[in-house]
């Protein structure tokens, strides 16, 4: 028996719809920090607004509070939100903002790549335009410091928000991938079994091993960056998203 039909994709979004740093040199043309430099910049202005705090102390915080944000990214498949990231380090600090400059750092850490926005992977808005009359697609997508609500800006700003129909990122349902969990909610929101969908990422942990372990199909996407793909164990490997509909059709006959 065959397996089932291929009738949705989703997308992981950086390094396979976004490239992640891309803004890095448009940052540096503009005369603005690279992003980690300015996010360390920001707490120690907000905190220098009530008590003078060394920059050394600063970057040892941030450092171990994005440390502990790794570990129980990849340990425990949870990623934490950009609020909870600042109180671990304003607890490690011993430090406190008052609510609203705390929620204004949240915010400023959030939305730092749109004022500055990532580059599209090449192709991609095209190849989305080409798929979007066969197949229902979805965006599954780990929060790192821009959370789902900074991330539909972006994908509108660049028009192509409209081609899919199901959003799944790791700051709004609770956990990351490789969780189980992410991929399911994707396939009941797309109204599909989770068999019937082809993930598309570039980590081979997350995006590939993922969807494997539901029973859903994954595309290794080397597009941006090469990852894994010389050991990994992924249905297909897309090094050009001009090539993504031959691979799906070939996927589906095989």
């Amino acid at each position: 028996m065959g397996r089932a039909a291929i009738r949705a994709i989703t997308f992981d979004l950086w390094d396979t719809v976004f490239i992640d740093d891309s803004d890095e040199p448009k940052r540096a043309a503009q005369g603005l920090a690279p992003k980690p430099v300015e996010r360390r910049n920001l707490v120690q202005q907000f905190l220098e607004r009530h008590e003078p705090i060394s920059r050394e102390l600063i970057d040892l915080a941030y450092n171990t509070a994005d440390a502990a944000f790794g570990q129980v990214w990849y340990g425990q498949n949870v990623t934490w939100t950009v609020r909870e990231r600042l109180s671990v380090l304003l607890k490690g600090l011993r430090r406190h903002l008052p609510e609203s400059e705390l929620d204004e750092l949240v915010r400023l850490h959030e939305e730092m790549e749109l004022s500055v926005r990532p580059d599209l992977a090449p192709d991609v808005a095209k190849a989305l335009s080409s798929l979007q009359a066969k197949y229902k697609m979805g965006v599954i997508s780990d929060a790192i410091f821009s959370p789902g609500r900074a991330l539909r800006q972006l994908l509108a700003g660049y028009d192509i928000l409209q081609f899919f129909s199901a959003f799944v990122f790791s700051d709004e349902i609770g956990c990351a991938k490789p969780n189980a969990a992410v991929f399911e909610a994707a396939a009941k929101v797309l109204g599909v079994k989770p068999s019937e969908i082809v993930h598309i990422g570039d980590r081979e942990s997350k995006d590939i091993e993922g969807p494997h372990a539901v029973g859903a199909r994954a595309v290794l996407c080397t597009v941006v960056k090469d990852r894994s793909s010389e050991n990994t164990k992924a249905d297909a490997i897309c090094d050009n998203f001009m090539d993504l509909p031959a691979i799906l059709e070939k996927l589906n006959q095989s």
